[in-house]
């Protein structure tokens, strides 16, 4: 099992370097950002420690991709029934695990039960965006002006991560733009106008998400934090207009008190920052399960299939995404919102292992950003605090958490120890606390690590 494990991260450092672009998120985030972070996650996500060990490169989510066929399996479920059984999962937990390179399911415990995932959802947000938008989509902030220059219009595109070096690049060339035409003074309005539906959460205001807006920076946010729970500002939107209109001032370009409001007709566009590739997005929003671009990319897929951008919009594009790719598990599944801050959210076991394998799949490599992202176990994001120096699972679990009160999941991949990358997902509802819960989903996911059960043989993880 020692020879196992030393070929699979020998074979980690050739297939890491070949991955193609999209690895390079989640590379950056073992590499540099392995630095303390007080707080990643979502909805209570737990805390970080306060000084983590570097992270080395973790096992390839790829490596296994050309493993051979499956052996007999019975050994899954003499390693994982136990575990279900642990106390901490409440009194009916769901399991399933799949083989990604046959297909083939190899355990399954109530793997059709539909079941709040909390955010673990965001798998299938990920996918659904990468599939109608592509991993090289950008998000667009515009300004518009008339011919004249005198009537400015900041245009929200739903990027939820402009920063303020993106909105001061925005007013570079805006105000260059109006100093070429004479322009010294203009009015300014903004434009929020490509969202509809409510902005609130049904949660109502909350400290894990700002207003969805379609015009924000930096999510938000009030402090320096850029992930997990923060101070949320009321109007983002508005917000972000009168920082703009000060950056223009800076400029020499004196603008009134921005107001809501469109372009007027005849307005071409004067200026405009774009976004990280989608590929990035989604990396960012599985590691650090970020609520706020969850919500934009499931809008953003609405918009792409022509839907409301709204949370109902957003629903229904997601949906449908997914039952396009051949997903019919979909069809039974609910999408309330696209971070899984909403119980209404309903998905099986079954769906969440079938979206990563698809997204193993060498025939959908746009969707290769659902699998690195996914947080290292040990080392980054949402799971940096979680396993453990002695856990068989550290290094080698990658997979993305779900905590609500009473609800904890956690779906990923691993390398198990014959070489096979298995998809698996945990659901466990009406648990007695996050701790109890989390150490028993850890462990479930650590025993398939340290588990050779294609031969029968299980090996119990610490």
């Amino acid at each position: 099992m020692v020879g196992a494990a030393a070929a699979g991260l020998a074979l980690a450092a050739g297939a890491v370097a070949a991955a193609g672009p999209w690895d390079s998120g989640q590379r950056t985030a073992e590499r540099v950002r392995a630095g303390a972070r007080e707080r990643t996650g979502g909805a209570h996500h737990g805390q970080a420690p306060p000084t983590p060990a570097p992270a080395p490169s973790a096992r390839s989510v790829l490596t296994a991709l050309s493993a051979p066929a499956s052996a007999p399996v019975d050994g899954l479920p003499q390693a994982l029934g136990p575990l279900l059984s642990a106390p901490g999962l409440g009194p009916q937990p769901a399991a399933a695990v799949y083989d990604t390179a046959t297909g083939k399911q190899l355990y399954a415990e109530r793997a059709d039960a539909a079941m709040t995932p909390a955010s673990t959802v965001k798998i299938a947000t990920a996918v659904a965006a990468l599939s109608a938008l592509g991993p090289d989509h950008r998000i667009a902030t515009t300004v518009l002006a008339p011919a004249d220059g005198r009537a400015l219009t900041l245009v929200g595109g739903g990027d939820p991560t402009l920063d303020k070096d993106g909105l001061r690049a925005l007013a570079d060339t805006t105000a260059r733009a109006l100093r070429g035409r004479g322009v010294t003074e203009a009015t300014l309005s903004y434009d929020t106008s490509r969202y509809s539906g409510p902005e609130t959460h049904p949660i109502g205001p909350n400290e894990n998400l700002a207003p969805v807006v379609a015009l924000m920076t930096d999510e938000g946010r009030t402090d320096d934090t850029d992930s997990g729970p923060a101070p949320r500002s009321g109007d983002p939107a508005g917000d972000t207009a009168r920082t703009f209109a000060a950056l223009l001032k800076e400029r020499g370009v004196t603008v009134a008190a921005p107001r809501p409001g469109t372009a007027p007709q005849g307005a071409a566009e004067v200026a405009r920052a774009l976004s990280v590739p989608l590929s990035s997005l989604v990396e960012r929003m599985l590691t650090n399960s970020d609520n706020d671009i969850a919500e934009a990319l499931a809008r953003q897929t609405a918009i792409a299939a022509g839907q409301p951008a709204s949370f109902e919009g957003a629903s229904r594009a997601v949906a449908d995404r997914l039952a396009k790719l051949d997903l019919p598990q979909a069809a039974a599944a609910r999408f309330a919102d696209g971070s899984g801050l909403d119980r209404d959210d309903k998905v099986t076991a079954d769906l969440l292992t079938r979206l990563l394998a698809r997204a193993a799949d060498p025939g959908h490599p746009e969707l290769r950003p659902v699998l690195t992202g996914l947080p290292v176990a040990g080392f980054t994001g949402t799971l940096r605090a979680r396993f453990g120096a002695g856990s068989s699972g550290t290094g080698l679990v990658r997979a993305k958490t779900g905590t609500l009160s009473g609800v904890n999941t956690l779906a990923g991949t691993v390398v198990d120890a014959d070489g096979h990358l298995l998809a698996f997902a945990f659901l466990a509802a009406n648990t007695p606390g996050p701790d109890p819960a989390q150490r028993a989903l850890d462990r479930l996911a650590a025993t398939l690590a340290g588990c050779g059960c294609h031969s029968g043989s299980p090996s119990p993880a610490p």
